[in-house]
């Protein structure tokens, strides 16, 4: 078959179809040209099936032997040529191949892929549109308008076949003489078969047809054969995980096992402890039982006795009211009986001091003592030990100072550097002697306060009334002139002496006076 055919009044126009009556539109099954798509319109339909097709008719040959027919006819009408009936069976159609779907798709491809080199007015008016589209749409989009006039149009077939043939080279040779390269890509072979339709081109799209078909069962084999090896090995594996876990189902297994075996045991030992528990629990009972009608025994013996206690209470009390009324009278006889005494007392002070006729002294024993700083005899000091009291009481001080004619004497030194030592000593002096001033004129006693001196300082605040104010010689401390004004006072006159120096206290103790410790007087001070 030459690649190119002149032109050729036989053929059909562009355009046109020229597929018999009943022939197919596509390279697989039947269309009419009437079922051809709009030119206008881009084909978005998918592929076209490949199942039936018209028939192979060369134009040209077609062409030639309807005229010669015809002139036979005209020539000899008595009937010495061909009929029009032997005419019509000569010229049946062959259906087209049933195309595998990979060698459709190929033809498509290689027509798609030279319909852009065509001349315009080669390229048939369904395609011209589709010429225009994107090389990766063209086969996709356009590929049921293709099909369709590769099948109708046996001119735009064979301009199609002479490019694909060009960049075929020599497959493309060897497809034209009609053999096919042992190597050769069947799918490819078969797709310049029926483009070129060399003799046999039938038998080259069978045979490619079978060889896709066995590489689609070898593939389908394969594939198959690849799951079956897939689906072995996923089974050993489950198979090796199978034991896996089967082994440590069975260790769990002997683990619960031990483990039950030591609940049994400990359910055993529960049980034992439950039911001594439960015997322990009765025996409580019963001993509770017991012990609550002791109580309750023990309960109604206390409210009797309570009873019999509120009784002897109001006994008590019935008799306390007759004690205190008796109480009440032997008070007031004694209060009498006192008065009588201090009356009597007091009648005789009366009378003593107008028969020894004593008059008002105007000195005091201490004043002598201040005066003199002279050792005073000790004579008439019998019984010292008998009115000397030890006693730290703070409230003391308070019952001593109470007392007729109390003489205090104050250890001055001591008592500051106890009470507010941080102070200089003209502050210390200034304080006690204020203080002291404050003693005096609440009780009326009269009060001395000795500091270590060897003479008297000069700046001192004025002495309050009620206070006398001392300092030892040179070569005397305060110790013993507080022992010389002790000696001084005539027994029988409360002297209190205070000092926290226990060298002190012992010596004003054994001359009768009451020895306070410094605390005392600094809260009397505080409270002051």
């Amino acid at each position: 078959m030459p690649l190119t055919d002149p032109y050729d009044d036989h053929l059909p126009l562009e355009g046109s179809s020229t597929a018999a009556p009943g022939a197919g539109g596509d390279l697989g099954a039947g269309a009419p040209e009437a079922a051809r798509p709009d030119p206008g319109v881009p084909p978005d339909v998918g592929p076209p099936s490949v199942d039936a097709g018209p028939p192979d008719v060369d134009p040209e040959p077609a062409a030639g032997a309807a005229a010669a027919g015809a002139d036979d006819v005209d020539a000899d009408p008595s009937g010495g040529g061909t009929t029009d009936a032997d005419a019509a069976e000569t010229a049946l159609p062959e259906p087209e191949p049933v195309l595998p779907e990979p060698v459709r798709q190929r033809i498509v491809a290689l027509t798609a892929a030279v319909l852009p080199g065509l001349p315009a007015d080669e390229v048939p008016v369904p395609l011209r549109r589709v010429a225009k589209f994107a090389p990766n749409r063209r086969a996709r989009l356009g590929g049921s308008v293709i099909a369709a006039q590769l099948t109708a149009d046996p001119l735009f077939r064979q301009r199609v076949t002479a490019r694909v043939l060009t960049d075929a080279g020599d497959l493309g040779a060897a497809v034209v003489e009609g053999t096919a390269p042992a190597a050769a890509d069947p799918v490819e072979v078969a797709a310049l078969a029926y483009l070129v339709r060399p003799r046999g081109w039938r038998e080259l799209i069978d045979a490619s047809g079978a060889a896709v078909r066995a590489e689609a069962d070898s593939a389908v084999v394969a594939e198959l054969v690849r799951e079956a090896e897939q689906r072995a090995t996923r089974a050993e594996h489950d198979r090796a995980v199978a034991r896996v876990e089967a082994d440590k189902l069975r260790d769990e297994l002997a683990r619960v096992r031990e483990e039950l075996g030591q609940l049994r045991e400990e359910n055993r030992q529960l049980q034992r402890g439950l039911r001594e528990t439960q015997a322990r629990e009765r025996r409580a009972n019963e001993l509770l039982a017991t012990e609550r009608g002791r109580a309750a025994r023990a309960a109604a013996d206390s409210d009797a006795e309570l009873r019999r206690a509120r009784a002897r209470l109001a006994e008590a009390e019935a008799a306390a009211g007759v004690a205190r009324a008796s109480a009440k009278e032997a008070r007031s006889v004694d209060d009498a009986r006192l008065w009588l005494l201090l009356e009597t007392i007091g009648q005789a002070a009366v009378g003593l001091r107008r028969e020894l006729a004593l008059d008002p002294v105007d000195k005091l024993p201490a004043d002598f003592v201040a005066d003199a700083f002279t050792d005073a005899p000790a004579a008439a000091q019998g019984g010292p030990a008998a009115r000397a009291r030890d006693t730290d009481d703070p409230a003391r001080l308070d019952q001593l100072l109470a007392l007729p004619r109390a003489h205090l004497v104050v250890d001055g030194y001591n008592v500051t550097k106890r009470g507010f030592g941080e102070m200089s000593l003209e502050q210390q002096r200034k304080r006690l002697i204020t203080g002291l001033g404050g003693i005096a004129a609440q009780t009326g006693d009269e009060v001395t306060v000795v500091f270590d001196g060897a003479e008297r300082m000069h700046g001192l605040p004025p002495t309050p009334r009620g206070v006398r104010v001392l300092f030892s010689r040179k070569g005397e401390t305060a110790d013993e002139l507080i022992r010389r004004l002790v000696r001084a006072e005539p027994p029988g006159r409360p002297v209190v002496v205070v000092s926290s120096d226990r060298e002190v206290a012992d010596g004003v103790r054994r001359h009768g006076a009451y020895p306070l410790g410094a605390d005392s007087l600094l809260r009397r001070l505080a409270r002051s």
